[in-house]
C-alpha cells in the first residue's frame, strides 16, 4: 500500500491519535489500529474503549483552544490543541477525519486519504 504524505506531519497524526487514546482508556481497556486500502483511499482508525467524548463537545473538537480538552485518567495535561492541528495536517493532505464517540464506551477516529 503505498500513498504520498508528508511523513513527518502526518506521524503527529497518528501519534496524536494514539496518545489520546492511551490518554483515555483505562488499565484493562484496548486501543486498535487498522488500515485499509481501497481504489481510491486509504482508511486509518483508531479505536479505543476508553471514556468517550462528551456529546456536547463533538462539534467543537477540532477547534483550536477547544473546551473539549480533558486532563488525562493519570493527570496528563491538554492544550486544547492536538485535534486542530491534527485536522490541519489531514486537510493538508486533501484527507478527511471525523470519530464516533460514546461516553463510557469509547471512540473511534477515523482519516480517510486520497490515493
Amino acid at each position: 500500500m503505498y500513498i504520498e504524505l508528508d511523513e513527518d506531519k502526518f506521524m503527529q497524526v497518528i501519534n496524536n491519535l494514539i496518545s489520546n487514546a492511551l490518554k483515555f482508556t483505562p488499565e484493562g481497556g484496548s486501543i486498535t489500529v487498522n488500515v485499509e486500502e481501497s481504489d481510491r483511499s486509504v482508511l486509518i482508525s483508531v479505536a479505543d474503549t476508553g471514556i468517550g467524548i462528551p456529546k456536547k463537545y463533538h462539534a467543537t473538537l477540532f477547534d483550536k483552544f477547544s473546551q473539549a480538552r480533558r486532563t488525562g485518567l493519570k493527570g496528563q495535561h491538554s492544550t486544547g490543541l492536538g485535534m486542530s492541528i491534527i485536522k490541519t495536517i489531514v486537510d493538508w493532505h486533501q484527507g478527511k477525519i471525523w470519530f464516533n464517540s460514546e461516553e463510557n464506551k469509547g471512540t473511534t477516529f477515523y482519516v480517510e486519504l486520497p490515493k
